[in-house]
């Protein structure tokens, strides 16, 4: 299967000799929600990023961000990270053999996503701060050294990940909203350009963005100092792409909305358990917002973004799942334990 830069070449900014650092990521599958879809009175289907290489939607960028780099003749690339940007550009920047450093908040970083980064070979510097003040930090970094960025500040990034809306275009067609959500604000930037590109002057759909309550900068209209919230992922207190995403909202008549950390487990444990679809819990916010606020007033075909897998963040899945059932090792013993208080 080709990679994203191969299959959609003509629409992205890369020539034919360019240089290609690819994992084969992108073509996620586009999953119809049967229980989401009655509850919310609408067709609704979920866009599984986490089925990209290394488990989240930021390989489409990082291919794209890598390539560029290794066009430009860089050593090295660099990115602030609360975790999926960090495995991502460890992974690519392993595969294009340069040097990969990320910067993340201490502690605040789920354990499935530290070991990636690791594991790929990373310097990975734990920051006694937030994922804002890393961002600053790695900037003015990329300023004093032949380094290159690969946050979503990068428009390299953009490019790599507008093209999920080609996908969901390709499969299923026009839709009527996207719920997706929002951290950093590259993605919901990204979807938007996307879906305009496409096909010029067709149909657009309404862009949804969702926040968590305690990370909710573009709901509030201003920074948030200390972001808490179970969702890692988008525990972010200051979008580097703040201004494209509120554009992005208004001008497809959509929104931003806040739902609380409370919202997010209830849907992430509701797609497990009903859909059948193990997502980050940051992922879950899509659909958290979805059943929190409900389908836009005419929308009959939605598209919930996943952004993440959930084994990026095992510790959370453990404490929101069931215990395990210790049983002797008879047939009586382990009848009991399937089907006693079934």
């Amino acid at each position: 299967m080709a990679g994203l830069i191969e299959r959609y070449r003509d629409r992205l900014p890369f020539g034919p000799d360019d240089p290609v650092v690819s994992l084969q990521e992108g073509s996620t599958p586009l999953v119809y929600a049967c229980h989401i879809s009655e509850r919310v009175g609408a067709q609704v289907w979920l866009k599984i990023e986490g089925a990209n290489p290394t488990g989240s939607f930021k390989d489409r960028g990082m291919t794209c961000a890598v390539s560029a780099a290794v066009r430009e003749g860089a050593s090295a690339v660099i990115c602030a990270s609360t975790g999926n940007t960090a495995a991502s550009a460890a992974a690519y920047a392993a595969r294009a053999g340069l040097r990969g450093a990320v910067i993340v908040p201490e502690g605040k970083i789920a354990t499935g996503k530290l070991a990636q980064a690791l594991m790929h070979g990373a310097r990975v510097i734990a920051l006694r701060g937030n994922f804002d003040q890393a961002l600053e930090l790695v900037r003015e970094l990329a300023q004093r050294h032949p380094i290159a960025l690969v946050n979503s500040v990068n428009p390299f990034r953009l490019e790599g990940q507008k093209t999920a809306a080609f996908e969901i275009l390709e499969e299923i067609g026009t839709i009527d909203a996207l719920c997706i959500p929002v951290g950093n604000a590259g993605n919901i930037t990204a979807y938007w350009k996307g879906f305009q590109e496409w096909e010029p002057g067709g149909a657009l759909p309404q862009m949804r963005g969702f926040q968590a309550a305690g990370a909710a900068p573009l709901v509030h209209g201003a920074p948030v100092e200390r972001p808490e919230t179970v969702a890692s992922a988008i525990r972010i207190g200051n979008p580097a792409r703040w201004e494209e995403a509120i554009a992005a909202m208004r001008d497809s008549r959509g929104g931003v909305e806040a739902v609380t950390d409370e919202q997010i487990l209830d849907a992430y444990r509701f797609l497990a358990s009903q859909e059948g679809v193990f997502c980050e819990p940051a992922s879950a916010a899509s659909v958290a917002g979805l059943l929190a606020y409900g389908a836009p007033e005419g929308a009959e075909r939605i598209v919930c973004v996943l952004t993440g897998h959930g084994l990026k963040d095992p510790q959370t899945a453990l404490e929101q799942a069931g215990s395990v059932i210790p049983c002797e090792a008879d047939l009586a013993s382990v009848e009991r334990a399937i089907y006693d208080g079934s």
